[in-house]
């Protein structure tokens, strides 16, 4: 099944939408989520993570969307 993987951030660094569902650093520094996601969206989300939010380029993140 093919779906859309949707990526909006919130709060850049902090907070993102992902599919309705947010995801956020907690006071460890690790991003957590309160409903399971799927692999691919794990794996969408580490894409996103990588190559936007780590990027030093990027002064706003944008809103992305995988497909597949």
């Amino acid at each position: 099944m093919k779906t859309e993987i949707t990526i909006t951030p919130i709060i850049d660094h902090e907070s993102y939408d992902l599919n309705g569902h947010v995801i956020y650093i907690d006071s460890l520094g690790n991003w957590s989520c309160k409903a399971d996601l799927t692999a691919r969206q794990h794996q969408a989300f580490r894409n996103y993570e990588k190559l936007i939010i780590k990027n030093k380029r990027f002064k706003k993140h944008t809103k992305a969307t995988y497909k597949g």
